[in-house]
C-alpha cells in the first residue's frame, strides 16, 4: 500500500489506535506515513505512540527524504568499545524476540561517546573465544556515509560495495542509523516514478483514483489550464499567416508533422536532462556543455528527418519547392526542439522550479510556435512558387 493511501486510513482512526499500528513499522516507514499526514493529526499520533518510537520519528523527519538521514533507520546494534564477545552474544540471546525483528547482518561498535568505531560480523563473533575484546574482532577499516549523504551518492555506494546496509554517523561521527540497500533501491524507483507523473502533468506527483473528484480534477487542469493557454499563443501564429495557408492549403498537412515531430525530438532531449540531473551527472551551470551536445544532435537528425519529409512532400505535390518549406522548416525546428529540451531542465532547476513539470509545456509552446512560423514564413517568401 501506498504512503498516501495508507495515510488516508490513518487518519480516519483515533490517534491511539493509529499509534499503536506506527510503532510497529520500522522506524523510516513512520515517517514516510506521518509525513503525509496534516500536521495536527501527525501530532497527535506521535503523542500517543512510544517515547523511544516517537524520539526516532522526530530524529528522522529533520533530514531531506531524499539523504541518508532521511532514508536510515535507528534499528540496529551497538555495543560499547569495552565490551567483550562473551557480552554481545548474551545480549543477543537475551533479546532475540526483539532483535527478531531487525534486519540483522552486522552489530557496530562505538566509543563512550557514541562515536563510530567499528564493525562487527556475526560470524566473527560466533567463531572468537568469549573473552576476546570486541575491538580484537570488530573491522576497523569500515565504510559509513553522513546524514546528509544524497540519494545518487548512496546509489554509487552500493553499486560499488555489495553491502546490505552501511551506517551513517553525524557531523561528529557519532553513530545514528543505518542506511539498507533496499531503502535506497526502493527511493530511486519512487523518485522515477514522480518524474513520469509530474512530466506526465500530474501536479502533486501522485494520484489514485479513490481520491476526492475535485482533488483530482485540481491535480490535473492546474497543469491542463496552463497549456490550453501556451497553445493559444502558439495557434496564433497560424492565424497571422491564415492568408498563407489558404493559398497553400497542402500546409495544413504538415503543421501538426512538424509540431509533433519537433516535440518528440525535444522531450528526448529533456528526458536526457532530467535523468542526468538526478544522477548528479549535469549540473545547472553546465548550460552551455548541454546546448553544444544537443546541437550536434539537432543538426544531424534535423537533416534527416528533414529530408524524408521533404521528400515525402515533393513526391506527393510534385513540387520542390514545397519539399524546401517543409523540409526546412522541419530540420531547423528540430534544432531549435532539442538544443531547447537540453536546456530548459537545467535552468528551471537553476531557478528552484521542478523541471520535470514545467519543462513540458514550455518546450510544447515554443515548438509549436516556431514550427508554425518556420513554415508559414518560409512558404511567404516563396508563394509565387507554391501556387
Amino acid at each position: 500500500m501506498s504512503d498516501t493511501q495508507a495515510a488516508e486510513l490513518i487518519e480516519e482512526l483515533e490517534p491511539t489506535e493509529a499509534a499503536a499500528i506506527v510503532n510497529e513499522l520500522p522506524s523510516d516507514e513512520q515517517v514516510d506515513l506521518l509525513e503525509q499526514l496534516e500536521s495536527d493529526n501527525a501530532a497527535h499520533i506521535l503523542e500517543e505512540m512510544e517515547p523511544e518510537e516517537a524520539a526516532d520519528v522526530r530524529l528522522l523527519s529533520q533530514f531531506p527524504p531524499d539523504s541518508a538521514g532521511g532514508l536510515m533507520i535507528t534499528e540496529y546494534l551497538a555495543y560499547p568499545d569495552t565490551a567483550v564477545v562473551e557480552d554481545v552474544l548474551d545480549d543477543l540471546r537475551e533479546y532475540a524476540e526483539e532483535y527478531a525483528e531487525y534486519e540483522v547482518q552486522y552489530a557496530y561498535v562505538i566509543s563512550a561517546p557514541g562515536v563510530l568505531t567499528g564493525v562487527l560480523r556475526l560470524r566473527d563473533l560466533l567463531l572468537s573465544p568469549r573473552d576476546r575484546p570486541v575491538t580484537a574482532v570488530m573491522l576497523s577499516d569500515l565504510h559509513f556515509v553522513k546524514t546528509e549523504t544524497a540519494l545518487n551518492d548512496l546509489r554509487h555506494f552500493f553499486e560499488r560495495y555489495g553491502y546490505f546496509g552501511v551506517p551513517v554517523t553525524d557531523a561528529d561521527n557519532h553513530l545514528v542509523g543505518v542506511v539498507r540497500r533496499t531503502a535506497v533501491q526502493e527511493a530511486l524507483e519512487e523518485q522515477a516514478d514522480q518524474t513520469f507523473l509530474k512530466a506526465s502533468g500530474i501536479v502533486g506527483g501522485e494520484e489514485f483514483r479513490d481520491m476526492p473528484l475535485v482533488s483530482r480534477s485540481f491535480r490535473r487542469l492546474s497543469w491542463l489550464s496552463i497549456n490550453i493557454v501556451l497553445n493559444i499563443i502558439a495557434a496564433s501564429i497560424i492565424a497571422f499567416y491564415q492568408e498563407t495557408l489558404a493559398a497553400v492549403i497542402a500546409l495544413a498537412v504538415f503543421l501538426p508533422i512538424i509540431s509533433d515531430m519537433s516535440g518528440c525530438s525535444g522531450n528526448q532531449a529533456v528526458a536526457v536532462s532530467l535523468r542526468e540531473l538526478t544522477l548528479g551527472l549535469v549540473k545547472p551551470y553546465e548550460l552551455f556543455h548541454v546546448l553544444s551536445k544537443e546541437a550536434q544532435v539537432g543538426v544531424v537528425n534535423g537533416a534527416v528527418l528533414g529530408c524524408l519529409l521533404g521528400g515525402v512532400s515533393w513526391l506527393w505535390q510534385g513540387n520542390p519547392y514545397l519539399g524546401l518549406v517543409v523540409g526546412g522548416a522541419l530540420a531547423l525546428n528540430t534544432l531549435v526542439a532539442v538544443t531547447l529540451g537540453g536546456a530548459v531542465p537545467l535552468v528551471l532547476h537553476r531557478f528552484r522550479m521542478d523541471p520535470a513539470l514545467a519543462s513540458g509545456p514550455i518546450l510544447t509552446t515554443v515548438t509549436d510556435m516556431c514550427g508554425f512560423f518556420f513554415v508559414l514564413s518560409f512558404a511567404t517568401l516563396v508563394l509565387s512558387y507554391l501556387t
